[in-house]
C-alpha cells in the first residue's frame, strides 16, 4: 500500500465509516431482495434499465448513418419532372440556393420500381431495401439547417450543428440505459477509423456523465483480436487477473473518495470496469464466424455487410443503441451515377438482410431502424471548379431544404410515405420534418416526452431537441 494516504483527520473518519455503513445497509438490502451479488454492481451501474415515461414501441436502435448526404432524387424520392427539363434551367418560380455553383436540370441516372404492397418507389440500386418497403416509413419532406457537412451531421447525430452536445445513442442510453451490463449501452462503428467530419463528436456524452458515451469500433478489421482489441490476457491468468481487477478498483476508490466523486474520475473507473467486463461477451458478441452460412450468404461480404450484422447481434444482446456509419463517403460532386451505385452496392443487401433478419427473429417490432445521411442533394448538376472531388462533374451539391430519411420497425408505419418536396426535390413543400421533428419522434417510439427527457447542466435544463421539436404522429402506427 506504498503511496497512499493512512493518515485522516477525525472528520474524514466519521463521514467515511457513516458513508461506510450507509452503503453496507443498502448492499444487504439489494441482496436480500435478489440472492445475488452482481446486483449490488447493476445497482449502482449507470447503465441499468431504467423505465421510460410512458410504454415505448421500441426498446431499441440501429441508425444507418450514410455520411456526405446521399442523393434523395436518386434514391427514395423520384421526380419525373427532372426527366422533362433534363439539359434546361430550373424554372425562375425555383429559388435555388446552394453552396456552390450548379447549372441546369439533370435526370436521374437510375430508373425506379414499385415495390410491395404500398406500391413505393425506389431507385434500382437498393432493390434488397425495397423488398422491404411494406415494413418502411419513407419521410421525403426533411429539412436541416445548413448546406456544410459538419454542422449537419452535428445536427443529425448530437441535435446542435454549433455547440458540442450529447449524441443522440448518448439520450438514449441516458434515458433507458442498458439491457446488458457487459456490453457498452451504445456502440458506434465504421471502417476505416474515425470519421473527419466531426470525429468523435458524433458519439459522445457532451455533459452527460461519461458512462453513456459510445464505444467506437473500427469494423474494417475481420479478427476479433483487432476489432476488439486487448480481450484476452495472455501473460497471466483470469484468477490473477481478477485479483489485480480488485486490487485496481480498491485503489480507484480511494482515489475517488479523496476527490469528492469527481465525475471524470467516475467516467475513467466506469470505461475501465466496463473494458473489464467485456472481457466476458465481446468476442462472442462480434464474432460473426458463430452465424450460420445462411445468414452470411443473406447478408453478402465487405465490411459494410459485417458491421451490419454485428449490429443485430449486439441489440440482440441487449446493446440499446448501434450506430454503423454506411458507405465511405456518399459527397458525390462528380460521377454520381457510378459513385452512388457502387456505395449501394456495399451496403443494400446488408441493409435489407437486417430488415428481414430482424423480421423473422421477432425483433423488428421493437428495434427501431434509422436510415439517412445529414441533408440531401440539388436536383441540378453541379459546375466543375477544379476541386479535388469536383473535376468531372456529372454531380450534385449539397442541399439541407429538402431530403430523405427512412424509419423501420419498432412502432413506425411501414408502407408509408410522408411529406414531399416539390416537383424538382428541391425544398420540403408538404409536411415539412425538421431534424429536431424526427429526434421527438425517436424518443417518442421508445416511450419519451422529449420536453422532459432533460439534464441539468451550467444551471439549464438541456434536453436533445433544445426548445424544438414536434411529434410526427402520422409517423406512428
Amino acid at each position: 500500500m506504498t503511496g497512499l494516504n493512512r493518515f485522516i483527520t477525525r472528520r474524514d473518519l466519521l463521514c467515511r465509516s457513516g458513508m461506510g455503513i450507509g452503503a453496507l445497509a443498502l448492499s444487504g438490502v439489494i441482496q436480500d431482495a435478489s440472492g445475488s451479488e452482481s446486483a449490488v454492481i447493476d445497482a449502482v451501474s449507470p447503465l441499468t434499465p431504467r423505465q421510460p415515461h410512458f410504454p415505448g414501441r421500441a426498446k431499441r436502435v440501429i441508425h444507418l448513418f450514410l455520411s456526405g448526404g446521399p442523393s434523395h432524387v436518386d434514391t427514395f424520392d423520384p421526380k419525373p419532372a427532372l426527366d422533362k427539363y433534363h439539359g434546361q434551367p430550373l424554372p425562375e418560380s425555383i429559388h435555388l440556393i446552394t453552396e456552390r455553383r450548379t447549372g441546369t436540370v439533370m435526370r436521374s441516372p437510375y430508373k425506379f420500381q414499385r415495390y410491395g404492397q404500398s406500391g413505393i418507389e425506389v431507385s434500382e440500386i437498393f432493390p434488397h431495401i425495397g423488398e422491404s418497403i411494406d415494413d418502411v416509413a419513407v419521410i421525403r419532406s426533411m429539412q436541416a439547417d445548413v448546406p456544410n457537412h459538419i454542422p449537419s451531421i452535428l445536427l443529425m447525430n448530437c441535435g446542435d450543428s454549433r455547440l458540442i452536445r450529447p449524441s443522440l445513442g448518448s439520450w438514449v442510453t441516458y434515458g433507458l440505459g442498458s439491457e446488458n451490463q457487459n456490453l457498452p449501452g451504445f456502440v458506434a462503428m465504421r471502417p476505416g477509423g474515425y470519421p473527419g467530419n466531426g470525429g468523435t463528436q458524433n458519439w459522445r456524452a457532451g455533459f452527460l456523465p461519461g458512462a453513456f458515451q459510445g464505444t467506437y469500433i473500427d469494423t474494417r478489421h475481420t479478427q476479433i483480436e483487432k476489432l476488439i482489441e486487448n480481450t484476452v490476457n495472455q501473460r497471466i491468468s483470469s484468477l490473477e487477473q481478477n485479483r489485480q481487477l480488485g486490487l485496481l478498483r480498491e485503489l480507484n476508490e480511494f482515489h475517488r473518495g479523496d476527490r469528492n466523486a469527481d465525475p471524470q474520475i467516475d467516467a475513467r473507473i466506469q470505461s475501465f470496469e466496463l473494458a473489464s467486463r467485456m472481457q466476458l461477451e465481446a468476442t462472442d458478441a462480434f464474432d460473426i464466424s458463430q452465424e450460420p452460412e445462411s445468414i452470411h450468404r443473406m447478408y453478402g461480404d465487405g465490411s459494410e455487410a459485417r458491421q451490419i450484422l454485428i449490429a443485430r447481434r449486439l441489440v440482440e444482446r441487449g446493446v440499446r443503441f448501434v450506430q454503423a456509419w454506411v458507405g465511405s463517403d456518399w459527397d458525390h460532386h462528380q460521377n454520381l451515377e457510378q459513385s452512388h451505385r457502387a456505395m449501394a452496392k456495399k451496403c443494400d443487401q446488408a441493409i435489407g438482410a437486417l430488415l428481414k433478419d430482424l423480421k423473422q427473429r421477432g425483433m423488428l417490432q421493437d428495434t427501431l431502424v434509422i436510415w439517412g445521411g445529414e441533408f440531401g442533394r440539388t436536383p441540378t448538376v453541379e459546375v466543375p471548379m477544379g476541386l479535388p472531388n469536383n473535376l468531372y462533374g456529372n454531380g450534385r451539391d449539397h442541399n439541407h431544404h429538402g431530403f430523405t430519411t427512412w424509419l423501420a420497425g419498432g412502432g413506425v408505419k411501414g408502407g408509408y410515405v410522408h411529406g414531399a418536396t416539390d416537383e424538382f426535390g428541391f425544398q420540403a413543400v408538404d409536411q415539412k420534418v425538421h431534424v429536431h421533428d424526427l429526434h421527438a419522434t425517436i424518443l417518442h417510439l421508445l416511450g419519451f416526452d422529449h420536453t422532459r427527457l432533460t439534464y441539468r447542466h451550467a444551471s439549464r435544463d438541456f434536453r436533445l431537441t433544445d426548445v424544438y421539436g414536434e411529434v410526427v404522429n402520422e409517423l406512428l402506427a
